[in-house]
């Protein structure tokens, strides 16, 4: 059985082309593998809140040490970090706001980025090791221009810091689809374009 966790960050609701995009590549997944459980984050409901002084000190307290409100402090981060590790197959949708992410889908990461349980310190280069292995991922993201190419490129800080995000606690990003140039050929044409281009691997 294939167990997925699938994250949507986008404000929009009904008219939010990365959700609809998002629960497309969930049906091809879900068709390519029939036996799955999902489970569902979607970051205006269930919201993480920015990193206080007290959770930051919480998350490096050994289980031993934390008392009853540390306890609280870190609760969420685990939960999210648990699953996580649980899943085999991880769908974000990352649509683009301002050149970058949401401020909901950077909470949850700051969140998960834990010491110990998501990436290590090896002493042996500038980069931590990731600890979430055999996990892939698939971003769906949305955005008014085009920036899989072409000068606009360079700005996409959406997609270039979620995959980096994911690699770097280990989590192998297989794919990105776009509904990209929405302000210049459509919302649905560009939707229908990011639609046709998802393969699961």
């Amino acid at each position: 059985m294939k167990k997925i966790l699938h994250i949507s960050s986008s404000p929009k609701t009904e008219n939010s082309s990365s959700r609809k995009l998002g629960q497309e590549i969930i049906k091809k997944i879900i068709a390519k593998y029939p036996e799955n459980s999902i489970t569902e984050y979607d970051l205006t409901k269930k919201q993480f809140p920015h990193l206080s002084e007290f959770q930051i000190s919480s998350f490096f307290l050994s289980p031993q040490e934390r008392s009853s409100t540390n306890n609280v402090a870190v609760k969420q981060s685990d939960e999210a970090i648990a699953d996580l590790q649980d899943a085999d197959i991880i769908v974000i949708e990352a649509p683009m706001y301002n050149f970058t992410i949401t401020s909901s889908l950077k909470a949850y990461f700051d969140t998960i980025a834990r010491s110990g349980l998501t990436f290590k310190y090896t002493g042996s280069g500038f980069l931590p090791e990731g600890l979430l292995k055999n996990k892939k991922a698939y971003i769906a993201t949305a955005s008014g221009g085009i920036y899989s190419q072409g000068e606009l490129k360079q700005y996409d800080f959406a997609t270039s810091y979620t995959r980096f995000f994911l690699e770097l606690i280990g989590i192998m990003v297989v794919a990105i689809f776009r509904s990209e140039g929405q302000a210049i050929i459509g919302q649905e044409k560009a939707l229908q374009n990011g639609i046709e281009s998802i393969k699961i691997e």
